[in-house]
């Protein structure tokens, strides 16, 4: 009975230190890049991996353009990162819901008339709904389609001019759940998806597609276009998912997999800021490093998306 601490302390130290060697294997953004007179723009910078992205261009001192669903939400981000601060950043909060396209565009129409370029864009922010959940958008489309691919997809382009003066990077935050995903246009557009199907998923897969598909079409216009999987990390990203008692029988595999919002933020803050990549567009990394899926991506779907997309904003915003 006594001799119980002695094997429950080496057991702990021992899996702290196996948790430890898995963290080193993470990537980590290693280079110390300044952005001096660059101006970032991350939509969903209020909480998870968007705020650790903008709390790091910040230190760096890029202005910060804080897209988020309230200025409340923006304004509670803006007072945490010059809480602990040591460089005084220039820090701007600003109203987005990427589920309207309106908000979308009454955004888009802001950031032109105040900034004459965009040097980094960070698609970031997201939603997660349980399988069985069939939501739609202010505008009539599925949720994670409409706000975690359609959303930005329509910001994205509204800013292309913006971002072709800066010779920009835009960094689109995909996820390792897009090879779940399919495309599939009709089921999209008809609101018609098999029983059990993981929308979220398609909607990261689309991410994917968008960001090649938008490096083809302007890789001789000086973007640069990266898609990131940041790991599982934990956010408030699947709180619409997990119930309580999912973290009593997750937590052991959490321990050794899950990262924090800061550790999935490391490829995203790479992407934006690594000076080897500056020749590189349209490719997808993890652990800060070019990462090859398996799944096999066809530039034809790319295409399709892409029109579809266009059809279905031009739709909305024409009316």
């Amino acid at each position: 009975m006594f001799s119980l601490p002695y094997y429950v302390l080496p057991t702990i130290l021992f899996l702290i230190a196996v948790r430890k060697y898995r963290e080193s294997r993470w990537g980590k953004c290693k280079n110390k890049e300044k952005l001096n007179g660059k101006l970032a723009l991350v939509t969903g910078a209020n909480s998870g991996i968007g705020f650790e992205i903008a709390k790091e261009l910040a230190a760096r001192n890029a202005q910060v353009i804080l897209a988020c669903r309230t200025l409340d939400n923006a304004n509670a981000a803006i007072e945490r990162i010059k809480r602990d601060s040591l460089n005084n950043p220039t820090l701007v909060p600003m109203t987005l819901d990427l589920g309207s396209l309106h908000s979308v565009k009454e955004f888009a129409n802001l950031v032109m008339k105040n900034y004459p370029k965009i040097d980094i864009l960070i698609n970031n922010a997201g939603v997660a709904y349980p399988k069985k959940h069939r939501l739609q958008t202010e505008n009539g489309f599925e949720i994670h389609f409409g706000v975690n691919h359609l959303g930005h997809f329509y910001l994205t382009n509204l800013l292309q001019d913006l971002l072709e003066k800066a010779n920009a990077r835009v960094v689109v935050v995909a996820s390792s759940l897009h090879v779940k995903g399919k495309i599939n246009l009709k089921a999209i557009k008809n609101f018609e998806f098999d029983e059990g199907e993981n929308l979220y998923a398609n909607s990261k897969l689309a991410n994917i597609y968008f960001a090649q598909e938008f490096a083809r079409r302007t890789k001789e216009k000086g973007i640069k276009v990266y898609a990131i999987c940041p790991g599982w990390v934990y956010t408030g990203l699947f709180r619409h998912s997990f119930k309580w008692y999912y973290f009593i029988f997750l937590s052991p595999i959490a321990f050794w997999f899950m990262r924090n919002s800061k550790q999935g933020a490391q490829t995203a803050i790479y992407c934006a800021t690594e000076p080897s990549l500056e020749k590189e567009t349209g490719l997808l990394y993890r652990d800060c490093t070019n990462y090859n899926s398996s799944c096999i991506f066809y530039d034809k779907v790319a295409r399709e998306l892409w029109d579809e997309s266009e059809k279905m904003i031009d739709g909305v915003m024409k009316d």
